[in-house]
């Protein structure tokens, strides 16, 4: 017989079994690379956030400080242009820093820090970066000691018009 007749009529052989045993030792190898490498990053910072409720709230009203909104103001790119405290406008590089010291006028840097609420109004275009720093402003401040000096612990947002 020749040669060409053997090879055809071979049947070829049924499954080809592949060792599964290295790719899972690759996988668990990997897993493990993953968790002994992962880093949990620490918060940005300490801000006690009250988003708003359902409805009004029933809480404790605090007669000895005046209710204090800040409005956000934005035009159609998302940029701030206009930051207005209770009636007083702030405008400018340094807006941030007015908006502190006329906070710390109002409610007396660490006096009133647990009682003072902050209600943030912003347009619902407005960029991320400037609500952050709406909220630094309001917060608190370190001073040179790099102690930490609250201001304002209680910040929420008013409900999207």
């Amino acid at each position: 017989m020749p040669a060409s007749e053997k090879l055809i009529k071979r049947k070829p052989p049924g499954k080809i079994a592949i060792d599964m045993t290295p790719m899972i030792d690759i996988v668990f190898q990997l897993l493990t690379f993953f968790c002994m490498t992962l880093k949990v990053a620490s918060a940005e910072g300490d801000f006690n956030i009250r988003m708003p409720l359902s409805g009004p709230s029933q809480g404790i009203s605090t007669p000895d400080v005046p209710p204090i909104h800040l409005f956000l103001k934005a035009d159609e790119r998302g940029n701030c242009t206009r930051v207005v405290l209770n009636d007083a406008e702030f405008s400018g590089p340094d807006r941030w820093n007015r908006v502190h010291s006329q906070l710390a006028g109002i409610v007396g840097e660490g006096n009133l820090a647990q009682q003072a609420e902050v209600e943030l109004h912003c347009d619902p275009q407005l960029h991320y970066e400037h609500v952050i720093a709406a909220i630094t402003a309001v917060s608190g401040r370190v001073n040179s000691d790099g102690e930490i000096i609250k201001l304002i612990e209680k910040i929420k947002f008013s409900p999207p018009r």
